[in-house]
């Protein structure tokens, strides 16, 4: 799966689609995290308050990879048409 992500809504969703695939409840995750069970449907509602080093945690448990990298560009002609 590659997945490109433009809010932090969409990560939510990928992280409980992937957790559901894994055959993972919530509250066996949260075990591996050592968090609650609360907190970890609050992360998937609401991901945006994610620390990068819990958002690294949650990706190597449910075999997801984070590769950040240059957008590709979309040069435009640098004639402009009016």
């Amino acid at each position: 799966m590659r997945q490109i992500l433009t809010h932090s809504a969409q990560l939510g969703q990928i992280l409980a689609t992937r957790r559901r695939a894994s055959k993972l409840s919530q509250r066996a995750l949260a075990v591996k995290l050592a968090i609650s069970q609360n907190r970890l449907s609050e992360i998937e509602t609401d991901p945006g308050t994610l620390t990068v080093e819990r958002l690294l945690e949650l990706s190597n448990i449910l075999g997801l990879e984070l590769v950040i990298q240059n957008r590709p560009s979309t040069h435009r002609s640098s004639k402009t048409e009016w």
